[in-house]
This record gives C-alpha cells, sequence and structure tokens, in this order.
C-alpha cells in the first residue's frame, strides 16, 4: 500500500522517497496538476492548469498553487488545452525558473491559449480581488522557458531522470507522458495519460500503447460513460440546422472550445458542404483565438488522421467551406446580436462560462425558435452545465431569465475516451505489475465507478485522491 499524506510534504518527506501530490483535477475535471517530488529534491510538475466552472470557488482555486513556484524544477506539459496549461504563466510570475518540456505543436496552440487569457484578463475579466493570475509579459517570459520533444525521444531532465512522450490521440500534440527514474539502483516508471483520445477520432490519430509502468496517472472524465459508436455527427448537425434556421427562421449558437472541438466542427461543416448537405445559410465563427488555433492544426498535418490524411488528397483545407465567417473584431461580434436572419454561430467557451459565446446566450435564451447546442462536457456550475440539467431559470450577465431556446448537447463528440476505450489504454499493462493507478481529472463519482471497472479487470491499489494529498511511492 502506498502511505498517504494531507499537506505539503518538504520539510518531512525530502530525501526520503519520491512523492506524488495532487494540486488539481483531483475530484474535478480542471485544473490539472500533479507534483513530483524525487529523492534528490527534483521537483516536476505534471501540467499546471487553470480550474473553470467551478462557480464561486474557481478564482480562489486558481489563485493558490498550494505550494512554492520557486521550489519547482520543471514542468512537463501533457497538451494545451487551458485547464492544463492556463496557470503556467502564473508559476512564472511567482517564481518558477526552470524548463517547460512539451510537444511542437503544444507549445504553439498553448501559446496562443495563454496569450489570449492574459488579453481576456487585461480587458477586465479578473478574479474576485481584481488582481489578474497574469499578463502578457508573464507569458513572454514563459515563452522563453519551453523545450519542445518530439514523440518518442527520451529527454533527460535531471541526472537519473527521463521524459518520454506517446501519442495521446486527444488533441494535437498531446502526450501521454512516461517519467523514468533511478531511485537506489532501481528504474522506475511513472506513466500519467495526460487526457485519453478517441480511436476512432476523425482528425486525430489514436492513442499509443506504451511500457509497462510501475505507476499510472490515470484520467476518467468518461469513466462510468460509453459514446455512442453509431452516432453520426453530420445528420445530428444537419437536423439542427434545417430544424432551427430553415423551418423555425433561427440562430443555431453552438458553444465549442477554441481549440480542438472548432477544429472538428468546421471539419463536419465541410463535410456538409462537400456532400451538397449544407443549407444555403452563414456559418459565423466568433472566436480570434479558433481562427489562430485552425492555423496551428493546418502547419502540423503529420499529427492528424489517416482519414484527415485521405481528405488532405481531394481538399486542401478541410476547415474551410463556402458560407464560412469569421468576426474579426468586438465590434463584428457585437454586430451579430443585431443580425435576424438564421445562422449558425460558434463561439467559445464549451462550457459557456466565458467569452463570446455567453453574450451570443443571452441573445437568443429568452426566444423558442433558437437553439442553444453545447458540445462536450460542462462542469454542474457552469452556465452550460446548468443548460445540460434542463434548468428553466438561469442568471446571465446579472439578469434572471426564462429558458425558452431549445438547448440539445452533442454528447458523443467528445474528444476524451469513454471507459471501454480507457480500459484499452491501458490494456497493454499488465495489471499485477502496476503497482498504483491514481484517477484524476474526474467528478468523484465517476472515479470510484471507474474504480470498479479497472478492479474487474485485476487492477488493484486504486487511489481516487483528494486536493493536495500526498502519496509516497515505494520501489517495486
Amino acid at each position: 500500500m502506498v502511505p498517504a499524506l494531507r499537506g505539503d510534504f518538504y520539510d518531512h518527506l525530502c530525501n526520503k522517497k519520491m512523492t506524488i501530490t495532487f494540486h488539481g483535477a483531483a475530484g474535478t475535471v480542471t485544473g490539472s496538476c500533479h507534483r513530483l517530488a524525487f529523492k534528490n529534491t527534483f521537483n516536476v510538475l505534471l501540467d499546471c492548469g487553470m480550474f473553470q466552472g467551478l462557480g464561486e470557488d474557481t478564482a480562489e482555486m486558481n489563485r493558490n498553487l498550494g505550494f512554492d513556484a520557486a521550489l519547482i524544477n520543471a514542468v512537463i506539459l501533457s497538451h494545451a488545452h487551458i485547464d492544463h496549461s492556463g496557470r503556467i504563466p502564473k508559476l512564472v510570475k511567482d517564481g518558477f525558473s526552470g524548463k517547460i518540456y512539451c510537444t511542437a505543436a503544444t507549445m504553439e496552440l498553448a501559446l496562443v491559449l495563454l496569450q489570449d487569457a492574459a488579453h481576456i484578463q487585461s480587458a477586465g475579466a479578473q478574479d474576485v480581488e481584481g488582481e489578474s493570475l497574469f499578463d502578457r509579459d508573464d507569458v513572454k517570459s514563459t515563452l522563453e522557458r519551453f523545450v519542445t520533444v518530439p514523440y518518442n525521444q527520451v529527454v533527460e531532465i535531471a541526472p537519473g531522470i527521463t521524459v518520454t512522450f506517446t501519442d495521446a490521440g486527444h488533441l494535437v500534440g498531446s502526450a501521454t507522458v512516461h517519467i523514468a527514474y533511478n531511485e537506489d539502483g532501481r528504474e522506475q516508471l511513472l506513466s500519467y495519460s495526460g487526457d485519453v483520445g478517441r480511436y476512432n477520432h476523425p482528425l486525430l490519430c489514436p492513442p499509443v500503447s506504451f511500457k509497462q509502468a510501475n505507476h499510472l496517472i490515470l484520467e476518467c472524465t468518461y469513466g462510468n460513460s460509453l459514446h455512442d459508436p453509431l452516432y453520426q455527427p453530420l445528420e445530428e448537425l444537419q437536423k439542427m440546422i434545417v430544424d432551427t434556421c430553415i423551418r423555425k427562421k433561427g440562430k443555431l449558437v453552438i458553444a465549442a472550445f477554441s481549440v480542438g472541438r472548432m477544429q472538428e466542427l468546421l471539419f463536419y461543416f465541410n463535410q456538409l458542404s462537400l456532400e451538397r448537405r449544407l443549407p444555403e445559410i452563414p456559418i459565423i465563427v466568433d472566436s480570434p483565438l479558433a481562427a489562430e488555433a485552425t492555423l496551428t492544426v493546418k502547419r502540423h498535418k503529420a499529427c492528424l488522421s489517416d482519414r484527415l490524411q485521405k481528405v488532405l488528397e481531394v481538399d486542401d483545407d478541410p476547415f474551410d467551406f463556402e458560407g464560412l465567417h469569421w468576426t474579426q473584431t468586438v465590434e463584428d461580434s457585437k454586430k451579430l446580436q443585431s443580425l435576424k436572419d438564421p445562422c449558425v454561430i460558434i463561439a467559445s467557451s464549451g462550457m459557456a462560462d466565458a467569452g463570446r459565446v455567453r453574450h451570443h446566450i443571452a441573445d437568443v435564451i429568452s426566444f423558442s425558435e433558437h437553439t442553444i447546442a453545447l458540445t462536450g462536457y460542462c462542469t454542474p456550475s457552469s452556465l452550460g452545465g446548468r443548460l445540460q440539467s434542463g434548468a428553466k431559470l438561469i442568471d446571465i450577465k446579472g439578469r434572471e431569465v426564462e429558458v425558452k431556446a431549445q438547448v440539445q448537447t452533442l454528447r458523443h463528440m467528445s474528444a476524451h475516451a469513454d471507459y471501454e476505450q480507457l480500459l484499452r489504454f491501458i490494456s497493454c499493462q499488465e495489471p499485477e505489475r502496476v503497482a498504483n493507478i491514481f484517477l484524476v481529472h474526474a467528478e468523484d463519482q465517476v472515479r470510484k465507478e471507474f474504480a470498479k471497472k479497472l478492479e474487474q479487470k485485476g487492477y488493484q491499489n486504486i487511489k481516487c485522491p483528494l486536493m493536495q494529498q500526498a502519496y509516497q511511492l515505494a520501489l517495486q
């Protein structure tokens, strides 16, 4: 068994055993941040993500890292999504002076996201005490610390400690992280899944199997759910457009994360256009961030799926089509609210808790001819989560409004593996050789249910760590 400890451990654990402490995504789906302290006092962060959609607690959780940033020697970033990368500039601002290791695509996408986050904060979207987490200068300082690492290349980050990335299939550049370390003359391997993608994703390569590990940190966002294998996103999108924009003459407002989900949606709209199934109405992407992210994705074609590679043989831009429009300025975005003609507006964020999509939702929510579509997981307390729960009254932009618009969720568009795919992902591991599995990036009930599924496969010592909980990892 692995001893569990609460609170900071520097005073009593250094120079004893390698220890892991969970500072985020421990009972939540956001805020990924896990700290490794090795016997030689070298300290590594696996991700340093932002908490999102947790109501009044969100700002306080983002301000408090839970450790001294100056004591961290290196950051290993699994992928660019803001719930994994979003507090790295704060880490730098608070005294971190080490290197940040990730793939090249992750670095490019993360910088796009972090620059946007700094811009939002400078524009006044600050925390409850009025202090931004970081600014553009902090992002610039962060850029200087990145070190890019190709998949499958072993890199030494400290004497006796190496990191290797394998494709996690969740986002362009996303990685499963493998940390090998030598302790008392014995080689140990800890693998961190990052976010695990799906094996049939239309844009991305499938997750890659990996070497036998002693310890696993495994995400399980959909650890109690199955995606519908027969789900047809093209048909669902077409039906939604026809019902809302053609039959009811309304607006279809789609909430989507700018990196990952936005590109998937554009790919589907492009397919509908190629098949002459897309009605002649404007499709408007109201997200400058999505425009930058899409350009970055195009630069990393080698990370894209075989299916998309075949599409590229006949279509040099699978994210563009007739009728697609991009907004450029805030004024462009505001003009959309006065647009009376039927249209599709796609804007971020995916949980509808921030960004331009909140304004579009506020504009249509009280009218039955419109539709609000959510494209994936939303925390229960987020605006998206409250809409998904069927709430009839919603507090939005400081006023309570009645929900009359139709609310739909494209549930099976998730880029996260379901529980069968998670089990497939770790099927390369011999259960009796895995000393510990730490389940993260999921609500508590989901973790408990997935733990039972793992036990049925023969895995033991499955942990559901709490926030700030520390574990010593015994030699195997």
